[in-house]
């Protein structure tokens, strides 16, 4: 399945652009994408312990499932006021 994950902030950065597209197998883990996310974005190895996935708006485990037709965000933790 193809899904398209958005980037933000210094993911987006990283990455040097605020989205990609990549070709999963049903039943992937969020571990598993963001290997493939990694592998396709070599500098997001930097902040890879840090990123956080949300999934159709909702924060996800590194072992939740990717779904068909999934809304994909990562972005690395934020803090200020």
């Amino acid at each position: 399945m193809n899904v398209t994950i958005k980037l933000f902030a210094q993911a987006r950065d990283l990455a040097g652009t605020s989205q990609t597209n990549l070709s999963l197998n049903e039943g992937e883990s969020v571990k598993q994408m963001l290997a493939s996310l990694i592998d396709e974005h070599p500098a997001l190895s930097q902040i890879q312990g840090n990123l956080l996935v949300a999934v159709n708006n909702e924060y996800v485990s590194s072992n939740s499932l990717i779904p068909t037709n999934a809304e994909i965000a990562c972005f690395p933790p934020v803090s200020g006021g």
